[in-house]
Order: structure tokens, then C-alpha cells, then sequence
């Protein structure tokens, strides 16, 4: 492949946000009588979008459409609190991302976190490096693992699918980059296990974030 551009899921690959995330939806759950979860399992909740994870994080036979409503809602609003309590790029991040703007290499951001949230993260946290798109999920596109956001992203970069890296933690990132005609390469640091990585169709794996620039490096 070209590598001309590559976007980036942004929890779990980018940033470690997890901290944040667990903290809060306990916060809500606890409040509303519900039981919490562990901060390692809460890596498993997350990834979907917001309303996903309030659907996995009640407890059966609890989350009916009005009630995960009213906790979304909830967690919607103590998350714009809290977001960034803990959260902070991983290790490697920034100086892989120096090396991404000393190459030229066209960069954006697409994430299931709703799309405000997303931006702010971006302007905060990664706010010394420039993204060409950053989009979190909106109601006008599907979540990943569905393309469309990801062919959205490559058409505002002026890339072909073919052309870009997709860089993400979970399956339901290589799963995205796979439908989008995108190269998936998965990243070990974050969220999710290897096993998933691969069984999503994963082509490369990196356990640090220097094998992103490795990787772009060697392509023609």
C-alpha cells in the first residue's frame, strides 16, 4: 500500500481515557441504585458510543429505551465535567505524532465518542499537533463499525480509501478500516487484547506507538 494520510480512533489509541469514563459511569450507575464495574471491565464496555455503553454497563433486564435514555443523558452531563480529569495522550503518542508532522503526513481523528466531546479532547489534550478532520459520532453517520465516517474523513482529507492507514484498539476499529478499503493496523497499549485485534482482520500489530511511524516508513 501508499500510505498517504491515516486516521486514528482517539480512546484507547490515542488517548487513555478509561480512568475518566469508569469514574463517571459508576458515578451514575451508583446513583441511580444500579451496580458499578470494575475499571478492567469497563475497557470491554467502552467503544460503541455512549449509549452503547449505558445499555452494557445496566444490568439485565433493566435497560429499557426510557430508562437508558435518562442515564445517558446523565452521564452525558457529568462526563462534560469530567472528561479530562485523568485522561492524557498514552506514552510514545506525542513524539509519534511529531515525527507523523515532520513526514507531511495528512492525519484525523474518527471516534465513536460523540462528536463534541471528541473535539474537545482534540483541543486539549492534542492540541500541539494538527488533525486535517477530527469526528466523533454524530446523527449524521452510523457508528464504526460501519465506513461511512471513515470514507466521510478520507473524502474531506482528498485521500483514496486505499491510500490511508487506520490506526485503532478494538475490533470494531479493524472492522471499519477493513469495509472501508483502509489498511488496519492495531495497537497493543490500549483497550482491547490482541485476540480481538486479529480476529477482526487486523494486518499489523504494534505494541508501541514508534511502529506507526515504522510502518509508514516502509511503505512505497
Amino acid at each position: 500500500m501508499s500510505c498517504k494520510a491515516v486516521i486514528f480512533d482517539l480512546d484507547g489509541t490515542l488517548l487513555d481515557t478509561l480512568k475518566d469514563l469508569s469514574v463517571t459511569l459508576n458515578a451514575v450507575l451508583s446513583a441511580n441504585g444500579h451496580p458499578t464495574h470494575p475499571l478492567e471491565h469497563c475497557r470491554y464496555l467502552v467503544g460503541s458510543g455512549m449509549r452503547e455503553l449505558v445499555r452494557k454497563a445496566l444490568p439485565d433486564g433493566v435497560g429499557t429505551p426510557d430508562t437508558i435514555e435518562r442515564i445517558l443523558g446523565e452521564l452525558l452531563e457529568q462526563y462534560a465535567l469530567n472528561w479530562n480529569v485523568h485522561s492524557r495522550p498514552y506514552p510514545g503518542i506525542p513524539g509519534m505524532l511529531d515525527g507523523l508532522e515532520r513526514l507531511g503526513m495528512k492525519k484525523a481523528i474518527l471516534s465513536n465518542k460523540a462528536d463534541r466531546f471528541t473535539k474537545l479532547c482534540a483541543r486539549h489534550l492534542l492540541a500541539d499537533w494538527h488533525f486535517d478532520v477530527v469526528m466523533g459520532h454524530h446523527d449524521a453517520i452510523e457508528h464504526k463499525p460501519s465506513p461511512e465516517g471513515a470514507l466521510l474523513v478520507a473524502e474531506m482529507m482528498g485521500e483514496k480509501p486505499s491510500d490511508i492507514l487506520y490506526v485503532g484498539d478494538t475490533g470494531i476499529d479493524m472492522l471499519t478500516a477493513n469495509r472501508a478499503g483502509m489498511y488496519p493496523l492495531g495497537v497493543l497499549w490500549g483497550f482491547r487484547p490482541e485476540a480481538e485485534l486479529v480476529e477482526a482482520g487486523a494486518r499489523s500489530l504494534t505494541s508501541d506507538p514508534e511502529g506507526i511511524l515504522r510502518h509508514l516508513e516502509s511503505c512505497p
